[in-house]
This record gives C-alpha cells, sequence and structure tokens, in this order.
C-alpha cells in the first residue's frame, strides 16, 4: 500500500474530507451552508470555456488547498471566525474530489490528471 501513491492520495483525501466535517460540527455553523456551498468549487469548470490551459488553471487553484488553507489561517489570526467555516467547506470538497480520484488538470485535455501520474 505504501507504494501506491494513487490510492494514498485518496485515503488522504477522505482524511481531509472527514477532519473538515468533523471541524466544521464543532464550529456549529449552518448545515445550510455546507450543502448550499460544497460543490460550488466545481464552478472552476466555466474556465475550460477559454480552452484546456485557461480550464487547468482554473480548476487548479480552486482545487488545491493552499487558498482555503490561507482562508482558515487569515480568519483565526485576524478574528474573523465567520470566515472559517467557508474554507472548512473548501477544503472538505478537496477532500471528496481526491477520495474520488480527480485529481489536478495538466493543460493536455481535462481528463489528464496528476493522480493518473503516480
Amino acid at each position: 500500500m505504501l507504494t501506491k501513491p494513487g490510492l494514498l492520495l485518496r485515503i488522504e483525501g477522505g482524511v481531509l474530507l472527514a477532519v473538515s466535517l468533523l471541524f466544521y460540527r464543532e464550529s456549529h455553523s449552518s448545515w445550510t451552508l455546507f450543502a448550499a456551498l460544497f460543490l460550488s468549487p466545481d464552478l472552476s469548470f466555466l474556465g475550460y470555456l477559454g480552452g484546456v490551459k485557461v480550464g487547468a488553471a482554473a480548476y487548479n487553484i480552486v482545487h488545491t488547498s493552499t487558498v482555503p488553507l490561507i482562508l482558515i489561517g487569515y480568519s483565526i489570526l485576524a478574528a474573523h471566525p465567520a470566515l472559517v467555516p467557508y474554507g472548512l467547506i473548501w477544503i472538505g470538497h478537496i477532500g471528496l474530489d481526491r477520495m474520488l480520484g480527480f485529481g489536478l488538470k495538466y493543460p493536455t485535455r481535462f481528463n489528464d490528471t496528476h493522480l493518473q501520474h503516480t
């Protein structure tokens, strides 16, 4: 198992989803908000209307954990706790995608992902 990066990335995604759900529950935030926004990162698919390179870039910036983790860190350090649920929803979405085997996109074609190259 430790020599199968694709499997490890799927497990990591599942853990990321589970931890984000746990923290979201602990934040006592609205589950209606969670349901309404959980799939919103997939709107980045609209970038593909501008071509494969634009689409891959749009998808990748929204489907890496960097920006939502910065959002969570900022919300904690700047004492804006109302922003934390948005970061957790975003992280949960990324975790689900990884768990299901959806990877970051290469600018060659939509189905060419980093999980296929592991």
